[in-house]
């Protein structure tokens, strides 16, 4: 018998269970378990999406309905063409390299299961190149075994490693649900069924972590069924049924977790900042030359509530591409800085960080000089630190942080750093939160002076839909920024096809030019910096002909040469990239600030926080490299100022395929929360909660982070209720199991002692 914790290899035994570790790391019997299927299929029904994507693999069951044998063009041997009707609206087309060896067995008129990589090899056409497959008896016969094993590559090997004394049971494809899992070439869905099945035969029942009175009271299988039914249902409802109790299990797992951080944080110490009404923060929204919106003026005074309790504020806020968070930040600063306490802003790139430091300089005037000639007689010092400034630079930062004399410190991940000791730490403030994990976060935290824990803000300009920021970030109490401030100008975006209209990428270096001719400058914005970077193609493990080659993208060194020498060759050009020393990435911005550079040509070192209102035209080239949310976040650099800003997405990608239409879905809209949903649906929803971000290490299976909003809403409620009552789940020791096998760090300690 087994149980969810014992190992693969000894239930499995090592040859079987090596393969699964290699390819998806599953090392437990709960492991493999927690492989769920994709989706299941019927006989004659293909066992995938209508329209897969490309290099997916799959499998599909059906009727030859054509096959056609052909001289290959390029080499010799034959190509074996087939149409297999599996009942969809258009048959799968196959083609196999050997032909010749094939031909006498994948014949018209035999049914058939075939399990390869998807090629799209026009906008509208897909095949399986040379799949694994195995032929089937008619459904009608009455035998229930396979006495000889016809087909080839995995499939067969499978069937040959099933065969008993009387030959390979076939009874289970003639299941009315069969199950199709996530796989590999190496490790196809087959074989982990198999493993699952065997798996299953030696399950010893198991342990519901949920009381059973909370599973009347929410209709929830218990766990030992919804297990064997997820994978092995006999009807519909036996899907619905099992997959509504794991989608349960996940949320309240995650929501326990989140409530066991809420609550500690509740109960630790932090120092009272209540607003003074005669100290740098109300001189400075006095001096403001420009009116707050009203969204600002609410989101400060929630902050400024949190700031004067003696318990650390936790809150996340969010707002478009701006919104106007720095302002809001700053406002909290000061009221921590009236108090005598000082404020870290934690940047993820040394660019942001300097940025932030010109611009809350900038914004405070005199009353950032403390110490300086010219400084207001109240007023605080503002401190840059970042792991590429000179040491003289750095002993004279960290002698200001360590002493006080600095208020507010701005850094990157340098300020993590052991060496890095603050006066009296009141509160941290963590800029595009989801480029930080929980632990960085703490680690700035545990700064503070013994007993205490800092405030924490931590800010994003990626909107965060209600369901994500619930289950990834429902420790945090949240505020939102929906108003653009005034003065603020209208982006438009336009995608430009490049195989297809190549003069229209003419139009665009036209389009700059006519920008900087009326006083104004813009971005080119690559995908890599060039040399050593080159991307992986996309295609890579599958052997490809010329034309299946992914386009070339283009290097912001090649690019930059490129303009220069070209199409933009009377303008002056700045060269900016992730690559470039600290003091030439500063020259390169400041020059840009002041007008001396007109076009920028750059990575996604300007993604965020880098702000240049004369800035508005930016041209992003091969945008189907960057994710919705990037392209937002990019396009947000222009129209800043008085004029409108034009963003020119440049793709040589097909204009049937899903790219394009990603970035015709990102130039329709300009709102972010719509554009979030969408990235997210294009991304697999399990990767948003990796262990950079909540501390699991389980990506979700089966909740969507979109679509269950009442399965996490309930399973929030429920988690708050019993953290509140029984803090340490003495009396919910499922609960806790379940809780822990969720949390990363216990992970990672059972498979070391494995």
């Amino acid at each position: 018998m087994a149980t969810l914790a014992d190992r693969l290899d000894h239930v499995l035994g090592g040859k079987a269970a090596e393969p699964l570790a290699d390819a998806f790391d599953m090392r437990t019997v709960e492991d493999l378990l927690r492989h769920y299927p994709l989706r299941y299929a019927t006989q004659g029904q293909p066992l995938t999406q209508e329209a897969p994507d490309e290099g997916a693999h799959i499998t599909v069951i059906g009727r030859v309905a054509r096959t056609e044998l052909r001289p290959m063009r390029q080499r010799r041997g034959k190509l074996l063409k087939v149409e297999l009707d599996t009942g969809s609206a258009k048959p799968v087309e196959i083609t196999f390299f050997n032909g010749d060896k094939v031909g006498y067995l994948v014949k018209q008129g035999v049914r058939a299961m075939m399990s390869g990589t998807v090629h799209w090899w026009r906008p509208d056409r897909w095949n399986l190149s040379h799949p694994s497959y195995l032929i089937l008896p008619e459904t009608a016969e009455t035998v229930d075994t396979l006495t000889s094993v016809r087909g080839g590559g995995a499939l067969r090997g499978l069937a040959q490693s099933a065969k008993g004394a009387g030959g390979v049971d076939l009874s289970f494809f003639e299941r009315e649900f069969i199950p199709v899992y996530p796989a590999t070439a190496k490790v196809q869905s087959w074989d982990i069924l198999a493993c699952v099945r065997q798996v299953l035969d030696q399950l010893d029942p198991i342990a519901d972590p949920l009381p059973e009175n909370l599973r009347a009271e929410h209709e929830l299988l218990p766990a030992t069924d919804a297990l064997r039914l997820i994978h092995l249902p006999e009807r519909k409802s036996d899907i619905d049924q099992a997959r509504g109790r794991l989608r349960f299990d996940e949320a309240l797992a995650l929501q326990l977790v989140l409530a066991q951080r809420r609550r500690d944080t509740a109960r630790r110490t932090a120092h009272p900042c209540p607003p003074r009404p005669d100290a740098i923060a109300a001189e400075f929204a006095q001096r403001l030359p420009f009116e707050l919106t009203a969204g600002q003026r609410a989101v400060i005074a929630e902050i400024g509530e949190d700031l004067a309790r003696p318990h650390p504020m936790h809150r996340l806020l969010q707002g478009e591409v701006g919104s106007g968070k720095t302002i809001v930040a700053l406002h909290a600063m000061l009221q921590v800085v009236d108090t005598g306490l000082q404020c870290a802003l934690l940047a993820p790139t040394e660019v942001l960080a300097a940025q932030h430091y010109r611009s809350l300089r900038g914004m405070l005037g005199e009353l950032g000089q403390a110490g300086e000639l010219g400084g207001a007689e109240q007023s605080t010092r503002v401190v840059l630190l970042t792991g590429s400034m000179s040491v003289r630079e750095k002993k004279a930062a960290l002698l200001d942080v360590v002493t006080g004399a600095a208020g507010i410190v701005i850094g990157t991940h340098a300020l993590i750093q052991d060496a890095v000791e603050f006066f009296d730490l009141g509160m941290v403030i963590v800029d595009e939160q989801h480029r930080f994990g929980v632990e960085q976060r703490d680690a700035l935290r545990a700064k503070a002076k013994e007993g205490i824990t800092p405030h924490l803000l931590v800010m994003t300009a990626t909107p965060i839909p209600r369901t994500i920021a619930m289950t990834t970030l429902g420790d945090l109490e949240t505020s939102t920024l929906t108003e653009l401030p005034r003065g603020r100008s209208p982006i438009t975006t336009r995608v430009v096809p490049a195989r297809m209209k190549p003069a229209w990428v003419e139009r665009a270096w036209e389009r700059i030019h006519e920008e900087v001719a009326q006083g104004r400058q813009a971005y080119v914005v690559c995908s890599r910096i060039g040399d050593d970077d080159d991307v992986e193609p996309k295609t890579k493990g599958r052997k490809k002909s010329a034309s299946d080659e992914p386009p070339e993208t283009h290097a912001a060194l090649e690019m930059f040469d490129t303009l220069r020498a070209g199409p933009l060759s009377d303008l002056r050009l700045g060269l900016l990239h992730g690559r470039l020393p600290a003091d030439e990435k500063d020259g390169v911005m400041r020059s840009f600030n002041a007008g001396e550079i007109d076009v920028l040509v750059c990575t996604t070192v300007v993604e965020v926080g880098v702000d240049v209102p004369n800035a508005t035209v930016m041209v992003i080239v091969d945008a189907d490299r960057f994710g919705v949310s990037q392209l937002h976040q990019l396009r947000g650099r222009v129209g800043r100022g008085a004029h409108p800003g034009l963003c020119l997405l440049i793709t040589e990608t097909s204009p049937m395929g899903t790219a394009m239409a990603r970035l015709e879905a990102v130039a329709a809209t300009l709102d972010g929360f719509e554009l979030s949903v969408l990235d997210l649906r294009q991304r697999r929803e399990g990767d948003v909660l990796g262990s950079a971000q909540s501390g699991t290490a389980r990506s979700l299976k089966l909740l969507s982070l979109l679509d269950d909003l009442d399965v996490i809403t309930v399973a929030q409620k429920l988690a708050r209720d019993i953290v509140d009552s029984d803090p340490g789940l003495a009396h919910h020791p499922g609960l806790a199991g379940m809780m822990h096998a969720a949390v990363d760090s216990e992970r990672l300690e059972y498979l070391a002692k494995s």
